[in-house]
């Protein structure tokens, strides 16, 4: 289909995370002519894995653990499951507890919830409908909320989950402390006030992958996630340029259409005086939410969970009980920094050896924290953790510590620190950055969004590319067809 002529190009991509690569394969294997300017040295973005602590250890920049890697309608169309070798843990996530205590999520939902006791069955009666419907879930949430659902029933039941767990009544079906806070560990994602609409919907999705396919982890690190489609990319005649910061979309080479994995805020700037009025005032309007501080370790040994069962699981929600977390998570909203805060942590070389040295282990672990913050958060994260893990600190080998601050320095996809490129509020999932059926497609002439900051919101799954994607190929070139993305295409 490629439309090339007089050196024109079809296609140009601006950003080489997930959503960029995913939009420059789609376009690629349509036949068209594709370019892919990145600013950093590295592809991948929040996807990327780098040695950031000792030489040996190798660390996620942002991503880690891939709840999205298996259930996203791309990386389904891409194949990805052949493409890139993952470990999936058989306990998806777990929540420990003062006193040795823990909640564990077994991929295996009856386990989970033998394993919860007297809320065992309640909470099997909230999660049994969505599991079994994941794929559906997934289409649901994996696109723009204006569109007339394909599974209504499915829409229906995912909905009043989310009312329930995001109201006042989300304890109401339970008596005891475990499966609140094991509900509570996946919502607070989100980086919203707990509870909430929103951040109980994103902690239902999440969950229903954790019991359906899992989080899987890639072997080696998020970076062969990457790689794996700029591969693709490459063997069908794309090209990828590394260090090219673009400011001007006059710094673009001619081509038919670009495509930018960016924020509405970075988009304002490089479109400058193209950009309409009115849209401009919408993308400027855009709210980004709160930040991160990201800490990486170098580990001596394995973190040693008191609960045995969480040694077991890929990734680890540190916060103690629901009302902990949500005190925590309420303060980093009113711009406070909790005492005892919440904390994400992925703990991949219990399942992948080749990430650190012979009996060596890295940890990745990230807080949230008011936008733009400066704190440094080592230390709150390493009491939190041994706060569960007695002995944890006489582990740790080295460690790697970003501010909010200085994650917005590394990515510009993340302003003040915020991962999740706009705020994943009910009305910003709504209109992202605006409403309508292609968000995708800007009011400016082959012009197309595609980051986080785009339906449908943030994680590894290049859905917003492969949306922007396809739009432009309806749009520009006029082809409604889907390409064939898999490994024998």
């Amino acid at each position: 289909m490629s439309a090339r002529a007089g050196g024109q190009l079809d296609a140009v991509v601006v950003g080489a995370g997930p959503n960029g690569l995913a939009a420059a394969v789609t376009l690629a294997r349509a036949g068209l002519s594709v370019a892919v300017f990145e600013r950093s040295d590295q592809i991948g973005g929040g996807a990327s894995t780098r040695e950031l602590t000792l030489p040996g250890f190798a660390h996620d920049v942002c991503a880690a653990v891939h709840p999205m890697a298996f259930e996203s309608r791309f990386f389904r169309e891409f194949g990805l499951r052949s493409r890139v070798p993952f470990v999936t843990p058989e306990v998806s996530f777990a929540q420990p507890l003062d006193g040795g205590r823990a909640a564990l999520a077994h991929l295996d939902l009856a386990l989970t919830a033998d394993d919860l006791g007297r809320d065992g069955r309640a909470y099997a009666r909230l999660m049994k409908p969505l599991v079994d419907r994941a794929t559906e879930v997934a289409e649901f949430t994996g696109s723009t909320l204006v569109r007339m659902p394909r599974h209504p029933l499915t829409v229906a039941a995912f909905g009043l989950r989310s009312l329930e767990q995001g109201s006042p009544l989300w304890n109401a079906r339970f008596s005891g402390e475990e499966a609140p806070a094991l509900l509570t560990g996946v919502a607070a994602h989100s980086i919203l006030t707990q509870p909430s609409l929103a951040g109980a919907g994103a902690g239902l999705t999440l969950t229903t992958y954790a019991h359906a396919k899992g989080w899987p982890i890639p072997l080696g690190g998020t970076q062969a996630i990457i790689e794996a489609m700029a591969a693709d990319l490459r063997a069908h005649g794309g090209t990828i340029a590394t260090g090219v910061d673009v400011s001007s979309l006059d710094e673009l080479p001619r081509s038919r259409v670009v495509i930018l994995d960016v924020t509405p805020r970075a988009l304002a700037r490089i479109a400058g005086e193209r950009m309409p009025r009115r849209y401009r005032r919408a993308m400027e309007s855009f709210r980004y939410g709160g930040g991160v501080a990201k800490v990486d370790f170098a580990l001596s040994a394995p973190v040693p969970w008191a609960n045995e069962g969480v040694r077991r699981a890929g990734t680890v929600h540190v916060g103690g009980t629901r009302q902990e977390m949500a005190a925590a998570e309420n303060d980093v909203n009113r711009g406070r920094m909790p005492d005892r805060p919440y904390v994400l942590t992925a703990q991949p070389t219990v399942f992948d050896g080749s990430r650190a040295p012979e009996g060596k282990h890295t940890l990745w672990t990230y807080t949230h924290v008011p936008a733009g913050s400066s704190a440094d958060r080592a230390e709150a994260i390493t009491r939190q953790i041994e706060r569960f893990a007695p002995g944890f600190r006489d582990t740790v080998l080295a460690v790697s510590s970003r501010s909010a601050v200085e994650v917005e320095s590394h990515n510009p996809n993340y302003p003040g620190g915020d991962i999740a490129a706009g705020a994943p509020t009910l009305g910003q999932l709504i209109r992202r950055p605006t409403l309508g059926t292609e968000p995708w497609r800007t009011p400016m002439r082959g012009v197309y969004l595609a980051s986080a900051s785009v339906s449908p919101g943030p994680g590894v799954h290049g859905l917003a590319g492969w949306h922007a994607a396809l739009s432009a190929l309806r749009h520009e070139f006029g082809s409604g067809a889907w390409p064939d993305l898999s490994p024998r295409g």
